[in-house]
């Protein structure tokens, strides 16, 4: 069993009624497509322009924001990094994204938390790599004692899911 506080289900972020959706964003905090767009579009125009108001984030930090029209309290922004291959700190820079997101969790008193897969779609992070990162981030948190009572990964489509339960299987029932 993985742990009773964490789903993986196959479906879309944009309609989890959730504290906070963690968005994949960009550097700019601007639209763009995939992951980040869908949340753009079913948010509204007026998180664009609180995004535009933040004036960006870096990779591997998360920046909130009101979640406007979603079913969120809040939208958290994570600058995942784009896939060079494996040598330019991505993957330290990618588990930055997740202890940045249950930072903020933790400060803002949340309950429940959504991801999608960060750095997977157009950034081109190895969705195997990606999910064994977010579960190795996700399972120091609750280890730390972390307040969240509910995670969810929304996975786009059947393969994806596989790929997170294979992952957090592996990290929750290492030793």
């Amino acid at each position: 069993m993985i742990n009773p506080r964490i789903e993986i289900i196959a479906g879309d972020i944009t309609q989890c009624p959730v504290d906070a959706i963690v968005n994949a964003a960009n550097e700019r905090l601007s639209d763009g497509s995939g992951v980040n767009g869908a949340i753009q579009r079913a948010a509204g125009p007026q998180l664009l322009a609180e995004c535009q108001s933040l004036g960006g984030c870096a990779t591997g930090q998360a920046a909130a924001t009101k979640a406007y029209n979603l079913p969120a309290k809040y939208v958290y922004h994570a600058v995942g990094p784009v896939w060079q291959g494996g040598s330019a700190n991505e993957d330290a820079l990618l588990a930055s994204c997740y202890r940045a997101c249950y930072a903020l969790a933790d400060q803002h008193g949340l309950a429940s938390i959504a991801f999608p897969a960060i750095s997977t779609g157009i950034y081109g992070f190895p969705p195997a790599r990606a999910a064994r990162i977010a579960a190795t981030q996700t399972r120091a948190y609750l280890e730390a004692g972390g307040a969240l009572h509910r995670i969810l990964f929304i996975a786009f489509g059947g393969e994806a899911k596989a790929v997170l339960v294979d992952a957090f299987t592996e990290i929750f029932d290492a030793t």
